[in-house]
């Protein structure tokens, strides 16, 4: 499966009339947050297939007018091809105006999910908003990882999570890395492209 991952930085030629030849034909759209609803939308539009994604801390505007036409993954596990998705979005809460949550809310919210996930065949592809503890986050507060999703790879050993939140220009941050669980973690702002094979179940 061939996935377009977003998050974060809104790209103007995404949502050109030249966007699906400069991007390829693609099986699904994925979001990791803090994009306007209006961008997912014309992304969907432009590139008809299905478009999930997860809140990140900045979505609180889903709340009035979620992405029409696109499949929310916030706390679900979803099916799209061969392929099984599972979303957790959200930041570490900061103050009390973000879609954010506790290290310990997170743990609960991640453990209920993921022993769902591990009861109905698992899950290929781990969709945040934050990074996990220590892999590509930053020490302040507002970007710090949660360490329950070190724990869910741990778990369930998804061949591929990606989140947002920490961008690139916040200093030298490694757009890619294999948690020890063997799953690649990809920090999709702005845009990426994956190939995933099907997976052998």
């Amino acid at each position: 499966m061939r996935i377009l991952a977003v998050a974060d930085t809104e790209l103007g030629w995404l949502t050109g009339v030249e966007a699906r030849s400069q991007v390829g034909e693609v099986d699904a759209v994925v979001s990791c947050g803090d994009l306007p609803a209006a961008y997912l939308e014309h992304i969907e539009t432009l590139f008809n297939v299905p478009l999930l994604y997860v809140w990140g801390n900045h979505d609180t505007a889903y709340r009035a007018h979620a992405p029409e036409g696109c499949q929310s993954l916030e706390g679900r596990i979803v099916e799209v091809g061969s392929l099984r998705f599972m979303g957790l979005g959200g930041s570490v809460r900061y103050n009390n105006r973000v879609f954010g949550f506790t290290e310990r809310d997170m743990y609960w919210r991640m453990l209920k999910l993921a022993l769902r996930a591990k009861a109905t065949g698992g899950i290929d592809v781990l969709v945040t908003h934050a990074p996990v503890r220590g892999m590509g986050d930053l020490d302040d507060m507002a970007h710090r990882g949660f360490a329950a999703l070190d724990t869910c790879l741990a778990m369930l050993r998804p061949a591929l999570m990606l989140y947002g939140h920490v961008h690139p220009e916040y200093g030298r941050i490694e757009r890619e890395r294999v948690h020890p669980a063997g799953t690649r973690v990809l920090n999709c702002c702005g845009y990426r492209i994956i190939d995933l094979p099907d997976p052998v179940r």
